[in-house]
This record gives structure tokens, C-alpha cells and sequence, in this order.
């Protein structure tokens, strides 16, 4: 017969191990309450059973024989042999029914024994399998349940005996007719226990498991039935009714197992599915949102999850303690009875080794477990440890089978076990993905999140936001630090940089590390007031000193920043351009304004410096851009020894560009060995012609850093060299003193390959750099080129003139050729010409001229000497 049992709700609750939840109290308050409607609804059934038996004894008195005394005990003994053999089926929503073979021994009953004795009978049998399995949370319930399911089977059964007409000994239609009716009640009961508990059932399911339930009792009171009544017609026939009694036990069984392996089927897909999906929903999160149980998503996945274990196992309460964060706490979610106290941190259930189920009884435990079952006010638990290899990951629990006749078997120790083991690759693997994603997102040396992670967090706030500001910061000092003491170093200034960063925006600021030592920042709800403030406090921070291993460094950092518009907020947001403004004005910083904030203007300024790089390269086919040559002469000579090539262009749209403009982005695109050919290949053409004429005039070209890194270069050379037949010594090739030092030990075999050539190599800018003497010997130069900035000042400023003096006696002390650039005056030049300085360029001699007019001012300001036609030199007329 169908049994059903009732349970609290389940109401899903998450917390930590040590605080309270926030919605503990209004949970624990919701369960007090259904516990106390369903003590109302035991003491009415209670009730109502004493009262219906009471008047069902009345109406049909004890009219049996005392020497029938037997017939009780068998009753009762064959009462509990039924109820072993049952067929449980566990309906959600706290309902299980238990399917058995009460009815053949309630259909004998009804025939041959008095109700007084079927009912004692049953209640005995039934209680006792109650207490035997330790099911002792709803004794009354059930107990009232016996009284009314055979007290409602004895009432139809009387009334159909009458109907019938058979008022001295009861029909066989009649007992199967009350037989019936203890199922239906049964039923009812349940129904009832539902409505009370505030369950929710289908009304199809109610009529499908009713029907189901009316099937079985019927064939198991027809087998009753018909045994009763073969074996008293025919007492020899017994063995073929047991025969066929235990077929339809077999069959049963068969169908019992047949009905659990298909539901624990589903309930694994059902948990892996779940599991699944939770993944792929944390997946989908915005990076830099942490994969907290306590998100709001993750408690209703998690809760919806353990539920759904809950309902496969007809437990009390299931109870999912997790650790989706190796840092963080375990976390606790829980469904069903809300646990009596908080689980402690030291839980001997975190304790357990291995990762099989463990069947925990207050009779037979540990008295640590035992002590933890108190703890959860737990009769029997279900304990399995969630592990990925041997890291624990969890712990699953079930606490109290909702049974009225059993407690948890061998098939819930298997179904929870391979529950866990799905959960627990599912968790491992969630953990994986979490882990890809945060690494996809986020800097692995800072932590902070990157420009992809950057990108997708500072989407939306950009675009909800009106008024928004994107910083970005540059360190300066980093590749000094990585020279001087390694990339280790390095590495702990930027982690350094990027926790000054975090302390002083606040926790809540997204912030980012893009690339070397570049960082951003998206500040919402800032006016241009407030980013300023934060930009020069956050510029202050970073440029304290950094103190690395037991030194200090000294750090410089620079900030630009650009703000969103109302415009630009409902056209749409690109995080990547705000990024490209705040750069433009990084860039746009200069000494002494280390924090500027993006104008239009600045946009204006790198476009047009892009347009200058991408059409270079036809500006060199077109003839925009074209090579002025300005005059060195000898002194005290006057001799004109040579000239520096010096490249112009012409914009059609720009008009003419400087070449501090220009050079600089050409450079940075790479593009600086094609402008280095095009000047060489320019300069060398001059002097060829030069030499037809007769005229030995050397011609200076300017290289980048960029030509020192290149192995390649010195073969370049001297191909040009070859095709245009001039000899090594009219190529002069000049390199900045700071492009020499910035990597000498890489720039040295590319400078010998050069002086193999018998090119002259002239140091550029001499005095500015950082160049020591002990470089400067092992360097293969010919000559040094004094700055114009001390050239400039030597007339008014005595420590510009003791610097000039001091480049030309070292320079002759270390026998190189020293020239002086900038020379505008009369008296500088005859400043020079008494420190013995050997050559002198600048406006007083003359200006960068084009190829046409050099042609002119040499032939106006020059005369041929007397010399053979093969050593002519021109000499400056005075």
C-alpha cells in the first residue's frame, strides 16, 4: 500500500562557516512555521484516526473466537514482511510514497480477522518499522495514518458487505473494495500534507501517481484475494500460490530497481547539466567580477542544484559546503531544515580523507562525528568530500532519509557517490575556466587586469556614465632600472606601481596594466576637477622612491586622461579610444606638466602626424622630399672641406614640415632605413658629380639608432659606395652621442664595419650625453661635433666657453677631428680659431641650401686653388 510522508519546506539558504546568513532569521522563521501548521495537521489526523476507529469499532464489534489468538501476531509479522519487500518512490516536494504488499495481508484481514485485531496489527508493525530504522521524526503522523487507512478500509468494506446484502460474513467483492480504500486514503493524506507544507503539485501528477497506486493495490489485493480464496477451497494448492506470491515480488523488485536506476539517471543528468550551465553563466560574467557563492546568481544555481540532490534522495536537508576560491572561506548552502548552528571552521566533516560516501549514524560514530550530527540535529548523514586530485573542494551532505519506513540504503550511498563525482569534475572544471578567463583578463604580474580585461569592464560603465574619465599613467624609469639591475627588479617596481595604484583609487576602480610599464585607470562619476585631483595625486604616489633591495630608486611618472561627453555617450563608446586620447596626452606631457588632460587639438596633432608616416614613402617618389646641403670650413683655412646632407620636405597640404617633426615619426614607424637610403644614395650622387668636376667635397649623413642595430647596415654601404664609385673617405656618417651610448657594446661591430669601409664617423652633439671616455677610445670615430648649444652661449656664458675648450682639448688629446656646430658670430669663430678648433658649420658660413643654390654659393663665395685639377679644393673668399 502507498504510504506517504511530509516534510518541512525547503528553503535554500547560503552562508559562510563562521557568520550568520543576512535572510537566516526569515528562513528559520519560515520553517518554525511550517513545523508548527504540520504538528496542527498530525494532532487533526491523530485525531481524527482515534475517532473513526472508535466508531468504525462500534459499528463492527469484536465477534471472533479467543482461541484465534494467533491470528494477530501472524498479521503483524506478515505486515512488516510486506513492508520490506516495498517499492519506494520519492515524489518532490518532501513527498515520498512507499509502494508495498500490505494489501495481501490487509485483503486476508478483512476476511478473517476482526478490525480491532487488523488494525492493532498494522499500527504495530508499522511503528516498529519506524523505530527500527530510526525514522522518528513523524511517528504520530504515520501513526494516524495507520488508524485511518484501516479504519477506512473496514467502513467501505461493512458498507458494501450491506449493500450486498451479506451481513454475516464479508464477500470477497467487499474486501477488495476496502482494500482499495487504504491506498486512496493514504493518498488523501499526502495531498493534504502537501497543501499544508505550502507545496505546489501538479494536478496531472496527483491523477497519474493516484492512478499508478490504485494499479499496484489492485493486482496485490487480487493476489491476495485469489490465494485466500484457492488455499480454502483447496488447502493442498498452497505451493502454487506462494510460487506465484513470489513471482510478483520478484517482479516488483525487478520494477523497483528498474524505476530507481531510470531516476537516478535523470538526477545525474540533471546535476551535471545544472553544474554545466552554472559555468557557462559564470563564464559569460563581465571580467573583474569575482565568482562569489554569494553572488546572486550563484546562490539560486547552487540552491537550485542541491535541491534537486535533495529531491532524488528524499533527504531532510541537503547541506553543499564549496570552495570555488582556493583564498577564500568554505562556503555553506543549504536546503530543507535550516541547520541549528553554524557549521564551524573546524569541522571534523572537512576531515575526512579520500572521496567515497560515508554513512554516518549517531549509534555507531566517531564521537567527533557524532558530535558533528548532534551539531546539525541529524540522525543519519550521507557524507562524501568533493576532491579534484587531492584537493578538497567541498563537502556534500544528506541528513535524514524523508521515509516512514526506511532510512538511507546502499542505493542513495551509490547515487550520492556518483553525484559527487560528477559535481566534483564539474566544479574542477569550473574552476579550470575560471581560471583560463581570469588569466585571459587579467596581468599575470600585477594582477590588474589587462587591455582585453580593460576593455570589457569599462564598456558599459563608459556608456551609462555621462561623466567618465579614462586615465592613463606611464612609469619612465623603467628600462633604466631593467639595464641597471635586471628584469626582476623591473618586475617588482611594477607590482609595486600597481599596488600604490589600487591603495590610492580605492578597491572599486577598474585598473589595468596595458603594457610595460603603462597603466589605466577608468574613474565614473569624475568632472574634469576631480580626474585632475586624482591624476596628480595618483602622479605623486607613483613617483615616490622605490626602495629595491637596499637601494632607492628615484621614479617619474607622467599622467594624461580623457573625459566622455553627453555626444559621444549616445553615439556609443570605444574603450580603445578614450585609451588612444589619454595616451595622446601622456605624450603631450613636458617637463614640469606631468598631468595633462586630452584637448581636440592633440588628436589634430598625431593624425597629422600619421597621415606624414603612411605617405612617406610616396613623398620620396613624388619629389616632396629632397636633401639641403650646409658648408663646413677648415680652421684657420677656410678651406671648404665638406658638407652635412640635411633632409627637407614640402607637404602639398602642410607645407614644408621640420624635420624634428617628421624624423622622430619616421623613425618610430620603422621606416628609417628608407629615409636613410634615400639621403645616402642622394648625398653620394652629389659628390660623384663633384669629383667629375674635379672637386674633392666630402658630404655628412645623419644616422639613427635604429642603423646601429642593424647588422646589415655597414654592407649597405658599401654597396652604395660601389655603385656611385666614391671613396670611403667623402662619407662622413654622424650618430648622436646618446645613440652611441644607448647600447655601445651592439653599436660597436657595426661602427668597425663602417671604418673598414675608411668611412670618417663623427659623434654628433658631443657634451650632452652620458658618454664616457672609456667608450669613447674603444669607439672608432674620426671626429667630434660640439653642440651648438654651447657654441651659442660661449660669448656670454664663461661656463659654455670652458666646455667648448674642454670638448677640443679632449678631442685632440684623443687625436679626433673636432667641429663646431652653430657657428653664427665673427667672434665665436675667432674663439674657436684660437682654441685650435678644426672646423666650423653654422649660419655665419652659410645656411642648409638646396642643390641648386649650393651650386651658386659656391661658385659665388669660393675660389678654385691652383692645385692640380685631380686635388682642387675650393677656399671661402673673406
Amino acid at each position: 500500500m502507498p504510504n506517504a510522508h511530509g516534510d518541512s519546506a525547503g528553503t535554500g539558504t547560503a552562508t559562510a562557516d563562521t557568520p550568520e546568513p543576512p535572510d537566516g532569521g526569515q528562513a528559520s522563521a519560515q520553517a518554525r512555521a511550517d513545523e508548527l501548521r504540520f504538528r496542527l495537521y498530525t494532532a487533526v489526523v491523530l485525531t481524527v484516526g482515534v475517532l473513526a476507529a472508535g466508531a468504525v469499532s462500534t459499528w463492527l464489534p469484536f465477534t471472533g473466537s479467543v482461541h484465534l489468538w494467533w491470528i494477530g501476531p501472524l498479521l503483524a509479522a506478515a505486515f512488516l514482511g510486506a513492508e520490506q519487500l516495498g517499492v519506494n518512490v520519492d515524489v518532490r516536494s518532501g513527498i515520498s510514497w512507499t509502494i508495498s504488499f500490505t494489501e495481501i495481508p490487509l485483503v486476508i484481514g478483512l476476511l478473517v480477522a476482526p478490525f480491532e485485531v487488523v488494525l492493532t496489527a498494522h499500527v504495530v508493525a508499522g511503528v516498529t518499522t519506524l523505530l527500527a530504522r530510526r525514522v522518528t521524526g513523524r511517528v504520530l503522523y504515520n501513526a494516524g495514518a495507520f488508524l485511518l487507512e484501516v479504519t477506512s478500509a473496514f467502513a467501505v468494506a461493512g458498507l458494501v458487505r450491506q449493500i450486498l446484502g451479506g451481513a454475516d460474513q464479508m464477500p470477497w467483492i467487499a474486501a477488495l473494495a476496502g482494500t482499495l480504500t487504504a491506498p486512496l486514503a493514504s493518498t488523501l493524506l499526502a495531498m493534504a500534507a502537501v497543501r499544508v507544507l505550502r507545496r505546489r503539485m501538479r494536478v496531472n501528477t496527483v491523477l497519474r501517481l493516484a492512478g499508478r497506486i490504485l494499479v499496484v493495490g489492485f493486482v496485490n489485493a487480487s493476489v491476495g484475494l485469489t490465494g485466500y480464496l484457492v488455499i480454502s477451497n483447496t488447502p493442498e494448492a498452497w505451493p502454487i500460490v506462494l510460487a506465484v506470491s513470489l513471482g510478483l515480488a520478484a517482479l516488483y523488485w525487478a520494477y523497483s530497481d528498474l524505476l530507481r536506476e531510470q531516476r537516478d539517471m535523470e538526477a545525474l543528468t540533471d546535476v551535471s547539466l545544472m553544474v554545466a550551465r552554472s559555468g557557462q553563466q559564470a563564464a559569460a560574467r563581465p571580467a573583474g567580477r569575482a565568482d562569489d557563492v554569494d553572488g546572486g546568481v550563484d546562490i539560486e544555481e547552487w540552491t537550485t542544484l542541491a535541491e534537486r540532490i535533495r529531491d532524488q534522495l528524499a533527504a531532510a536537508r541537503i547541506v553543499l559546503r564549496l570552495r570555488l576560491d582556493p583564498d577564500e572561506s568554505m562556503r555553506t548552502v543549504v536546503v530543507g531544515d535550516d541547520l541549528p548552528t553554524a557549521l564551524p571552521v573546524d569541522d571534523p566533516l572537512l576531515r575526512l580523507r579520500g572521496s567515497h560516501v560515508r554513512h554516518l549514524r549517531l549509534t555507531e560514530t566517531h564521537p567527533d562525528v557524532r558530535t558533528a550530527l548532534l551539531d546539525r540535529g541529524a540522525h543519519e548523514a550521507l557524507v562524501v568530500p568533493l576532491r579534484s586530485a587531492s584537493q578538497l573542494l567541498g563537502v556534500l551532505e544528506a541528513h535524514d532519509r524523508l521515509s516512514r519506513w526506511r532510512g538511507f540504503g546502499k542505493y542513495d550511498v551509490q547515487l550520492l557517490g556518483t553525484m559527487a563525482s560528477h559535481l566534483a569534475t564539474s566544479l574542477d572544471n569550473r574552476r579550470l575556466l575560471a581560471t583560463l578567463r581570469h588569466d585571459a583578463y587579467h596581468d599575470p604580474l600585477t594582477g590588474l587586469l589587462n587591455r582585453p580585461g580593460f576593455r570589457q569592464v569599462a564598456t558599459d560603465p563608459l556608456r551609462e556614465n555621462e561623466h567618465s574619465v579614462v586615465l592613463r599613467v606611464d612609469l619612465d624609469v623603467l628600462s633604466t632600472v631593467s639595464d641597471a639591475l635586471g628584469y626582476a627588479w623591473a618586475d617588482r617596481m611594477l607590482m609595486a606601481a600597481g599596488g600604490r595604484m589600487r591603495d590610492t583609487l580605492g578597491p572599486d576602480v577598474p585598473l589595468a596594466r596595458l603594457e610595460g610599464a603603462s597603466f589605466a585607470a577608468l574613474l565614473v562619476d569624475c568632472d574634469a576637477d576631480g580626474a585632475h585631483e586624482t591624476a596628480q595625486r595618483l602622479r605623486t604616489q607613483l613617483s615616490a622612491p622605490y626602495p629595491v633591495d637596499r637601494l632607492t630608486v628615484e621614479a617619474n611618472a607622467v599622467v594624461g586622461y580623457a573625459a566622455t561627453t553627453a555626444r559621444e555617450n549616445a553615439d556609443g563608446v570605444d574603450v580603445d579610444s578614450f585609451l588612444q586620447r589619454a595616451d595622446m596626452a601622456v605624450r603631450a606631457t613636458r617637463s614640469g606638466e606631468e598631468v595633462r588632460a586630452y584637448v581636440p587639438s592633440m588628436g589634430q596633432i598625431f593624425l597629422r602626424r600619421f597621415q606624414m608616416v603612411t605617405q612617406f614613402r610616396q613623398a620620396i617618389e613624388q619629389g616632396q622630399v629632397s636633401v639641403h646641403y650646409q658648408p663646413k670650413v677648415a680652421l684657420p683655412g677656410k678651406q671648404v672641406l665638406g658638407v652635412e646632407a640635411l633632409v627637407r620636405w614640402q607637404h602639398p597640404e602642410f607645407g614644408r614640415v621640420n624635420p624634428d617633426e617628421f624624423v622622430p615619426a619616421v623613425e618610430a614607424a620603422g621606416l628609417v632605413g628608407v629615409l636613410t637610403s634615400f639621403v645616402l644614395d642622394t648625398a653620394l650622387d652629389r659628390v660623384r658629380r663633384w669629383l667629375d668636376e674635379g672637386l674633392r667635397i666630402s658630404v655628412a649623413v645623419n644616422l639613427s639608432v635604429r642603423n646601429l642595430a642593424d647588422t646589415e647596415f655597414p654592407a649597405q654601404v658599401a654597396d652604395a659606395l660601389k655603385r656611385f664609385d666614391v671613396p670611403g673617405e667623402l662619407l662622413t656618417l654622424e650618430l648622436t652621442e646618446s645613440g652611441v651610448m644607448a647600447d655601445p657594446e651592439r653599436a660597436l661591430p657595426i661602427l668597425r664595419g663602417l671604418a673598414e669601409l675608411g668611412i670618417e664617423l663623427a659623434v654628433d652633439d658631443f657634451g650632452t650625453g652620458y658618454s664616457s671616455l672609456a667608450y669613447l677610445r674603444q669607439l672608432p670615430v674620426d671626429q667630434v661635433k660640439i653642440d651648438k648649444s654651447f657654441v651659442f652661449g660661449m660669448g656670454t656664458d664663461l661656463g659654455d666657453l670652458a666646455v667648448v675648450r674642454s670638448i677640443v682639448e679632449l678631442g685632440h688629446s684623443l687625436g679626433l677631428t673636432v667641429v663646431a656646430e652653430g657657428v653664427e658670430e665673427d667672434v665665436a669663430r675667432d674663439q674657436l680659431e684660437a682654441m685650435g678648433c678644426d672646423v666650423a658649420q653654422g649660419y655665419l658660413i652659410s645656411r642648409p641650401l638646396s642643390e641648386e643654390r649650393l651650386q651658386a654659393w659656391l661658385t659665388a663665395r669660393t675660389v678654385r686653388s691652383p692645385a692640380p685639377a685631380s686635388e682642387a679644393v675650393l677656399m671661402l673668399l673673406t
